[in-house]
């Protein structure tokens, strides 16, 4: 959505309109080559579940003749990787499969050691290489840290404006079903696109709507704003369970570990075998985990001085967490997605569905749809920009003098407040059109 979207009014379009129209221009010229990044990777982690097995391919359908207790999986992982610490261990996801133990280092490093059912090493590697780790990566900080994580979230919050006054361009005037909820095919050349690009955007702008703002809350400034009013203002009690920021990417990469953990479990304390067999009982949805006590998590604080079982499904709705004494191995706490507080299930809800979790294939295949469409009207823009320009000029929607109605700059102020780098970054923008008002001045027949 770069260009002018809408039908002009008769007698030509109001001051109002060609204001929201040049924003409209601005923030669609930002925002492109973020669109193409984020719209790509984004589609590819969509299916995350799918890569992730594809990864561990060799890791699966062994033989199950002779197989042997988790604690002696356990063992050959910690002896395959010297001064390394016992994180959880990973439940196979189908029979046949290895099962993961997680170690880590007392300077952070990390690996995935992979057991046959036979106890015997198969394999290791560093979690953040994986495709989808990497994928994420990209998608939430563009590989250059804090910089990147600040950049992503500002595109985001443009293209939030450019959703919101591409729907205020699209409003036909006079109402007409024709090149409003479907493109008028007779058309040809420029008209045409305009058509298919305004059409389309109406028809994915709720679902990019959402999407973009359900990866808000782990974005670096939006995201800790959220926490500090999630947490300061009393919102909310307990742990949030995503990460932040460069640390957080997709629900939260694996972080760097510190050091104080216990390689094996301690004196007194029930096998790992006995936890793992309780795990399976729960049918928690995969990947299921197992974690001694006092050891560090993706979300949240360590694990306190019991053992954990729990599922770190990417739809939040399954999952669930039960601790158990480690000398007894009674029940003492359990804790599910109904038992979080409403806030912190819209969001999780949210995270499920920017992931393509929440409904399996179907939300893969909606977020995968809605990624094309985004990234095409967006080249369309670009195109019919290019089509229209003045040579050696930006061709910006010209300025109308007086044009900041009451209501458009108490809008500006509310996007503003809601998306800080939207508004910091207004301020710049602000200063910058000014400049370009002197020195672009499009020919005064210039139309969309």
């Amino acid at each position: 959505m770069v260009t002018r979207t809408g039908t002009v009014a008769p007698g030509g379009a109001s001051s109002a309109y060609r204001t929201i129209w040049r924003w409209h221009f601005y923030a669609g010229l930002f925002v492109l080559p973020f669109i193409l990044i984020l719209s790509v990777t984004g589609a590819i982690y969509l299916f995350k579940p799918q890569i992730d097995r594809w990864e561990e391919r060799a890791y699966q359908g062994l033989a199950m003749s002779d197989a042997v207790s988790p604690d002696r999986q356990l063992a050959a992982a910690l002896a395959a990787t010297p001064d390394m610490r016992f994180n959880y261990y990973r439940l196979p996801e189908r029979p046949g499969d290895a099962a993961m133990i997680h170690v880590i280092a007392p300077d952070g490093g990390q690996r995935d050691v992979f057991v046959s059912p036979q106890g015997r090493v198969l394999g290791s590697r560093d979690p953040n290489a994986k495709i989808s780790e990497t994928v994420a990566r990209i998608h939430g900080s563009l590989l250059i840290g804090a910089w990147g994580d600040w950049l992503v979230e500002l595109a985001a919050s443009w293209t939030i404006v450019m959703i919101l006054t591409g729907l205020y361009l699209w409003w036909p005037r006079p109402f007409q079903f024709a090149g409003s909820l479907w493109p008028r095919l007779s058309l040809r050349g420029r008209p045409l696109l305009k058509d298919i690009h305004r059409v389309t955007g109406f028809w994915i702008a709720a679902l990019v709507l959402v999407m973009l703002a359900s990866g808000l809350p782990w974005a670096g400034a939006w995201g800790s704003a959220f926490k500090w009013a999630r947490t300061e203002l009393g919102l909310v009690k307990g742990p949030q369970d995503w990460k932040i920021g460069v640390d957080g990417g997709h629900a939260g990469h694996h972080p760097a570990m510190p050091m104080a953990m216990p390689s094996m479990p301690e004196a007194g304390s029930l096998p790992l075998s006995a936890f793992v067999a309780k795990a399976r009982a729960e049918t928690f949805a995969f990947p299921a985990l197992v974690l001694p006590p006092h050891v560090p998590q993706r979300f949240g604080p360590s694990t306190g001085n019991e053992w954990t079982a729990k599922s770190e499904a990417q739809n939040r709705w399954l999952g669930r967490q039960v601790t158990y004494d480690p000398i007894t191995g009674a029940e003492t706490g359990r804790r599910g997605f109904a038992d979080q507080h409403v806030l912190d299930r819209i969001v999780n809800t949210g995270v499920a569905w920017h992931e393509g979790q929440l409904f399996g294939w179907v939300n893969q295949l909606i977020g995968v749809l809605t990624a094309i469409a985004l990234t095409a009207i967006s080249i369309l823009g670009v195109v019919m920009w290019l089509k229209r320009k003045p040579q050696g000029s930006i061709g910006a929607p010209p300025a109308v003098a007086g044009a900041g109605k009451p209501w458009m700059i108490a809008v500006l102020i509310g996007l503003a407040l809601l998306l800080p780098l939207f508004g910091a970054s207004l301020l710049l923008l602000l200063v910058v059109d000014r400049f370009v008002r002197r020195s672009d001045r499009p020919p005064a027949a210039l139309q969309s």
